[in-house]
């Protein structure tokens, strides 16, 4: 498994509730907005985590298909049929 690291990234597993309660430094006084490095930065964190949930999420997927391969294959074999 890869982790992120930046020095810009929020520490720890990003949750809806981490990342509807993030507050951006603004910029500097006479400027508006937010900074543009902080905002970067959170997006190429969040494409991190999603790429990552998504690949997890794909994997568990594909092995459970095996899983429920491997069940019908047993299930076939242990089929018994009356003697003719």
């Amino acid at each position: 498994m890869t982790v992120y690291r930046s020095r810009h990234a929020l520490r720890g597993q990003l949750t809806p509730d981490r990342i509807a309660g993030l507050s951006l430094p603004l910029t500097r006084r006479g400027r508006r907005g937010y900074q543009v490095d902080e905002v970067d930065a959170l997006l190429h964190r969040l494409a991190f985590e999603l790429q990552r949930r998504t690949r997890e999420r794909d994997e568990v997927r594909a092995e459970n298909q095996r899983i429920k391969g491997a069940l019908r294959a047993w299930q076939s074999e242990q089929r018994t049929y009356p003697a003719p």
